[in-house]
């Protein structure tokens, strides 16, 4: 066994665990931003181009977190058990059915965005110049569908093998590069034109381009834990299985998590576009909130998948506990910080009255439940390392039901003090369930005892 991989196993808990975590904690830090850099400087076109950013920002989002989060745990976590197990061969597989399925998602990816985007953005309550700026920053965005999910799927590869210096690097250094270019292609610099929010979705795939490359050269070089094979082997079923097993529930959870903030989103559109924006800048920090904790999450799942691989079933618990513990704290301190202080971040992105007033609202009810969501995250992460996601998947359902059934009814009894409730306890309920389950064992369900063996009686 590599050395590299006998230490994920045999290290302290929390100081392995800080390790692994602090630089994608940096990279978090880095891509949350970007990410409201680009919305400070979308906010300097107008509410038309802000409330445009919103729509598309939760279907970005999706795939953003099916890609690095779910698919890309998925890989995380195949890479990690068969490393566990010393399976070399096996993990230098994967990485060749990683890109391959990158590659047809996002293929997917940009066909669904083209055809369904524009009645999406309306549903949610785009309409003329809002639904034209979300229109314009999705079909560029989505363009570059393929390179997003070949930078998150190689970078989880990497990640698997209890690297995450490299992803870190890369990440941040495209944040230096990045953080500027997109300002000059949105306002124009020089010989560079202002081509507004579409420069901010130019600047964004680039971002995903070279990264990919660079992750690419790293893998094929044979400079890491991995020696994948030059050229691409036959594609089998088997890895391709073990990848998706993990991966296709975790993207259930994604697309759930979504679904909720972007049926609120929905059911926010009748009180007009500033309402809209309001929310979306409110709910753009419980966003950040997972990138944050996917941060914490990545090393959960590379050490929780490599224990399970050796078969140490107590200390990928204690992998578990350990970090739900610490990102509960987390976000718990954000959110309170948020309802006490909800001005300070709503007031950086724009001085409508009306978007100000909803987004102030939101933080004021929901961001007491932060703390829920950050547990219910570190757990299903987890959860992803052991291959066991059936009872995050069913937290992650009861959450969207609560959300878009209860946030209905809500709404029509209660306004947006309804909706922003029926929201909080959404979450609440994603990360009871998802520790309840932890706590009882699913992910080691017990073998059925044996029938007794009848013995003969005498005659």
């Amino acid at each position: 066994m590599d050395p590299r991989t006998r230490k994920l196993l045999e290290a302290p808990i929390v100081p392995m665990l800080m390790r692994l975590a602090l630089p994608n904690l940096a990279v978090m830090v880095v891509q949350a931003a970007i990410g409201l850099i680009e919305t400070w400087f979308v906010a300097k076109l107008g509410t038309d181009a802000l409330a445009g950013m919103a729509l598309v920002f939760p279907l970005l989002m999706v795939i953003q977190m099916i890609s690095a989060g779910a698919m890309g745990g998925g890989i995380l976590s195949s890479v990690a058990r068969a490393l566990g197990s010393n399976r070399r061969d096996d993990a230098n597989t994967l990485a060749w059915h990683a890109a391959a399925i990158a590659v047809v998602l996002g293929l997917a990816t940009a066909a669904a965005a083209f055809a369904g985007g524009p009645k999406l953005y309306a549903l949610m309550g785009g309409r003329d110049g809002s639904l034209a700026a979300a229109l314009t920053y999705s079909n560029i965005v989505f363009a570059g569908a393929i390179p997003l999910w070949l930078y998150n799927s190689l970078a989880a590869v990497i990640r698997g093998t209890g690297n995450m210096w490299v992803p870190a690097t890369v990440t941040v250094l495209g944040a230096i590069v990045l953080i500027p270019l997109s300002p000059m292609l949105i306002f124009g610099l020089g010989p560079l034109p202002r081509l507004g929010i579409a420069g901010g979705a130019t600047a964004v795939v680039a971002f995903y381009v070279v990264g990919s490359l660079i992750f690419a050269t790293y893998l094929w070089s044979g400079r890491g834990v991995l020696k994948p094979a030059a050229r691409p082997p036959a594609l089998r079923w088997a890895p391709t299985r073990d990848i998706l097993r993990v991966g296709a529930v975790s993207s259930l959870v994604s697309v759930a998590t979504n679904v909720s903030i972007a049926t609120a989103t929905g059911l926010t559109g009748a009180f007009g576009p500033a309402a809209v924006a309001g929310y979306g800048t409110g709910a753009r920090l419980e966003y950040l909130l997972v990138p944050l904790i996917f941060g914490l999450g990545t090393p959960l799942a590379a050490l929780t998948g490599t224990a399970i691989g050796a078969g140490n079933r107590e200390r990928a618990l204690k992998v578990a506990w350990t970090g739900a513990l610490i990102a509960s704290v987390i976000t718990e301190a954000i959110g309170l910080a948020a309802t006490i202080f909800p001005a300070a971040w709503i007031s950086l992105f724009g001085a409508d009255a009306t978007m100000n007033a909803v987004g102030i609202h939101y933080l004021h009810v929901v961001g007491p439940f932060y703390g829920f969501f950050g547990m219910g995250l570190a757990l299903y992460f987890a959860s992803q390392g052991a291959g066991r996601l059936g009872w995050p998947l069913i937290g992650a359902l009861l959450r969207v039901t609560i959300a878009t059934v209860g946030g209905y009814i809500a709404v029509q009894a209660a306004g947006l003090t309804g909706l922003f409730l029926a929201l909080g306890l959404a979450l609440a309920v994603f990360g009871l369930v998802t520790a309840i389950a932890t706590a009882a064992g699913v992910w080691f369900p017990r073998a059925a005892a044996p029938a007794p063996s009848r013995v003969p009686q005498p005659s």
